[in-house]
């Protein structure tokens, strides 16, 4: 296959492209050599999609670039820089797409379980549909809303709306684990909120199970089959770790730290991968203990 790749420098994108050593891929970049030195001289490099008259060359297009949404406080101007980042490549690639007269044959593109806002205790799958007034569906809504622009005979769309994902070197854990190690770890809030989360390795295994399924198109749950509270993810955490679970992080906290993104924290979404696991796929981690044992295996 010939592949597209945005945000392959990011922590999912770089745990995917290995899996493609007999496909020809293209990514694109900002830094071009920061690429290289991350993804090797193998693979080639582009830094702007004015480079391409459409995107006809390719057979598949996976769209993962965003700015972090948890990082830095929402101010205004973040906002801006998450939106932006997300609706503006996507636009550029739909419109690439279907500048051509024989366009890739899937376009994956990333979204988001905040799609969903907070659904409490209710367990619900994709076909919830929600409206929310809240940032994070905004941002998520419009970035589906323009990838599904893609949608044709020719092309069909699938939307990662994704989980917590586990790794050790990236993501939420990588920056909740130096507390755990400590013994300071604990649930946030009342700890009731549901978690959702998914192994690295079945986040890749779901993409390219995407790609070789014909019939797969629409939104897809990139959630684990079997949601925990975040109580429940914080006490199997310090157990693998071997750690006390004494400690709390009341939620007057959270909200003073990180104002309006504290929601990614505190909003519960309870999803479940239905239309994945309708199409076949099996997890490889399906239960959060095992999960966290083979993500951290490695760590005394």
């Amino acid at each position: 296959m010939n592949i597209l790749i945005t945000g392959g420098t990011g922590f999912i994108g770089k745990a995917l492209l290995p899996h493609f050593n007999h496909d020809q891929v293209t990514v694109l970049t900002r830094d071009t050599t920061r690429a290289y030195q991350r993804l090797g001289h193998h693979i080639k490099v582009i830094n702007q999609l004015i480079e391409l008259d459409n995107l006809d060359s390719f057979d598949a297009v996976i769209n993962l670039a965003g700015e972090p949404i948890v990082n830095k406080r929402w101010s205004e101007k973040q906002k801006q820089k998450i939106c932006d980042s997300r609706w503006h490549i996507t636009q550029e690639l739909v419109n690439k797409l279907k500048a051509g007269h024989n366009p890739p044959h899937i376009f994956i593109s990333g979204s988001a379980v905040g799609i969903y806002g907070d659904q409490k205790e209710d367990m619900f799958d994709e076909s919830l549909q929600v409206n929310k007034d809240d940032f994070a569906h905004h941002v998520c809504q419009k970035w589906e809303d323009i990838a599904l622009q893609a949608q044709s005979d020719q092309t069909r769309v699938c939307l990662l709306r994704t989980g917590i994902v586990l790794a050790r070197h990236g993501g939420a854990l990588a920056k909740m684990l130096p507390a755990y190690q400590l013994g300071l770890g604990g649930p946030i809030g009342g700890g009731g909120q549901y978690f959702p989360w998914i192994h690295l390795q079945d986040m890749v295994k779901g993409i390219l199970f995407l790609l070789k399924h014909p019939t797969a198109k629409g939104p897809f749950n990139f959630t684990a089959p079997a949601p925990v509270t975040n109580k429940q993810f914080s006490q199997t955490l310090a157990k693998v770790l071997h750690r006390p679970h004494v400690l709390s992080t009341p939620e007057w906290l959270i909200k003073m730290g990180l104002g309006e993104s504290a929601c990614l924290l505190l909003d519960s979404q309870r999803a479940l991968p239905a239309r994945l696991e309708a199409e076949g796929f099996k997890f490889c981690f399906p239960e959060l203990e095992h999960a966290l044992k083979e993500t951290l295996h490695t760590m005394k």
